[in-house]
């Protein structure tokens, strides 16, 4: 029941909170170029769609760790989920940089990802890191994709999300040490459907 009422808590500051990194942002360091109108729309557009992963991420892992049956491997979910709050609290300070906004949907995003991810944890701890290795290749191959779109003017941007790609690839090969179970192919391909369908409506809302 703690733990419950603790990932209730953690879930609420996710999405209506202001997120706090534990390290200086990567854009820390870029000169800030002028941008276009048209720029700052499509980069405030793919911002907002990694600021909804985060949020996502959050999610999952939190729900993974409360239905965890290992000590060991709790640990390693809520340490995981520390270092994807640098990559919500980089993401939400990018969007008030560009003048954009998170997606109206968080709340809807976060409890879906809640709930898949408490049904992998139920499942088996094994499924649950095979979910985590799936989950994270298929988002930095989505950043890869990010760092083609962005305008090349958008330093900041692209620092952001070329540091998230290494960070969530280092996360898939953790699960997969820790001995993640290969997930089957329609299930793969079932998380495919529901990422797009994610990423094309938080461009827009």
């Amino acid at each position: 029941m703690d733990r419950l009422l603790v990932s209730v808590d953690h879930g609420m500051r996710t999405v209506f909170a202001q997120a706090r990194a534990g390290r200086p942002s990567p854009a820390r360091d870029c000169e800030p170029r002028a941008l276009s109108p048209e720029e700052t729309r499509l980069a405030g557009a793919l911002m907002r769609v990694n600021h909804v992963g985060e949020v996502c991420a959050q999610a999952l892992y939190q729900s993974q760790a409360l239905f965890s049956r290992d000590p060991a491997l709790r640990e390693h979910f809520k340490a995981a989920a520390q270092e994807e709050v640098d990559h919500l609290a980089w993401t939400q300070q990018r969007l008030d940089e560009l003048g954009s906004r998170r997606s109206h949907l968080n709340p809807l995003w976060y409890g879906g990802a809640f709930a898949i991810g408490s049904l992998a944890g139920l499942i088996g701890d094994r499924v649950s890191l095979g979910f985590v290795v799936e989950t994270e290749r298929q988002v930095e191959q989505h950043l890869a994709s990010h760092l083609e779109d962005l305008p090349e003017a958008d330093h900041a941007s692209r620092a952001i999300v070329a540091q998230m790609k290494l960070e969530e690839a280092r996360h898939a090969d953790e699960a997969q040490a820790a001995g993640a179970l290969p997930l089957p192919a329609p299930v793969q391909q079932l998380m495919r459907l529901a990422a797009r369908v994610m990423t094309r409506t938080a461009h827009h809302i």
